[in-house]
């Protein structure tokens, strides 16, 4: 009876500590994802650089925001495909005492996400707005708005930006005089083969389109050289669909988004619509700045500045084309670049005016953007970029 009372005991013992480590490991894989978010400012008032805070992927809550780098003016920011180097651009008018601006790099520790400066190289042109690492990472492609150019720097093994490799000067100008009398390159973006380049140029009313050679890290004009919109447009900001068949273009002089289908063998767009970012019987000035993809591609998105709205639309998974689904403007104002983290549930918009990040939740459904309550303090937001650790 001795001996069965103890294996008794000794059974449950072990059913006991088997319970255990079943609940310890469900709590463990239930533990919420979080991954950093980078913000790139305009310095200068609250601001001293590149901010980081810390996204909950399962709630949307979001913590409070550090100083990740001092550096003047980072206005953009873009991540290496390994996640081991950050890069941004200093939207300045002079470096190194010529009328140039620049692009810093920055080592990113694998497991805090901690920001080491490595260096600085000049892009060859005044007020470089925006940047892009090739998909191999083998270099920094930058579009300058003020030089009306667009540049590409080498990254080497240890992350560090070499001199120039290659640099393209627009020329031209199109209709409003006052916004487009020469070039202004707003964007610079790779297609999914990493063969193209796209530089959205605001003064030539054009998507203008290069070949690119991630080896030797030049870029050479394509043929047709580029795509046009309508005259006055102002193409700002651009982006592939996931499915690389179609691509969009953010108008920040006439309030549009163009819809192009893509031919990736030859790099030609090819425009298909024009769709308003307005909601009927909108009034007053509105400059739209950024365009983005769900990742599910079912859904676009842009952002109003003057209407101060996030405006969401659905695209038809056969044509391209996109239909209106709604705006959201609670907590938004001068809306400048806006983000979707990597699982899709949730799109954080950078508020320049506010000094606010806002943090809204997809419907995954219909793509309308919910409140989450959740606002991150930072100076100057323009940039927001994810990170997850490498280790």
């Amino acid at each position: 009876m001795l001996r069965l009372k103890s294996w008794r005991t000794g059974a449950l013992l072990v059913l006991g500590l088997l319970l255990e480590s079943i609940f310890v490991t469900s709590v463990i894989a239930a533990e919420p994802s979080t991954v950093t978010v980078f913000v790139g400012t305009y310095t200068g008032g609250d601001s001293k650089g590149i901010y980081r805070f810390e996204l909950n992927t399962d709630t949307g809550k979001a913590s409070a925001p550090s100083l990740a780098a001092e550096v003047t003016s980072p206005s953009f920011l873009a991540i290496a495909p390994s996640r081991k180097f950050l890069y941004a651009v200093s939207e300045i008018d002079a470096f190194q005492g010529k009328k140039t601006g620049a692009v810093s790099a920055f080592a990113v520790d694998p497991k805090t996400g901690a920001l080491t400066a490595l260096n600085a190289e000049s892009v060859g042109g005044a007020g470089p707005c925006h940047l892009v690492v090739d998909k191999a990472g083998k270099n920094v492609l930058v579009a300058n708005y003020g030089g009306g150019s667009a540049a590409v720097l080498p990254i080497a093994a240890d992350g560090r930006v070499k001199p120039l490799s290659s640099f393209a000067q627009h020329k031209g100008s199109s209709v409003d005089k006052g916004r487009q009398s020469e070039p202004h390159a707003h964007s610079i973006n790779l297609d999914k083969a990493n063969k193209f380049a796209f530089v959205a140029d605001l003064g030539l009313d054009q998507v203008v389109v290069y070949k690119f050679d991630p080896e030797s890290g030049t870029i050479t004009p394509n043929s047709p050289a580029a795509a046009e919109v309508a005259p006055g447009s102002g193409p700002r900001h651009f982006a592939f669909h996931p499915s690389g068949s179609f691509a969009y273009v953010i108008n920040e002089l006439n309030s549009t988004i163009t819809a192009f289908a893509y031919d990736a063998e030859k790099g030609v767009l090819r425009e298909m619509q024009s769709i308003t970012t307005l909601p009927s019987g909108a009034k007053g000035s509105n400059y739209p700045a950024e365009v983005v993809v769900h990742p599910s591609g079912r859904f676009v998105y842009g952002s109003n500045r003057g209407h101060d709205s996030i405006a969401a639309f659905m695209v038809d998974e056969t044509s391209g084309k996109l239909t209106p689904v709604g705006h959201q403007g609670t907590g938004v104002k001068n809306p400048r670049n806006f983000a979707i983290d990597p699982t899709g549930k949730f799109l954080l918009v950078a508020n320049q005016d506010l000094n606010t990040v806002v943090v809204f939740k997809i419907d995954q459904k219909t793509g309308n953007l919910e409140e989450t309550g959740q606002t991150v303090k930072v100076g100057k937001p323009v940039c927001l970029r994810f990170w997850a650790p490498t280790e």
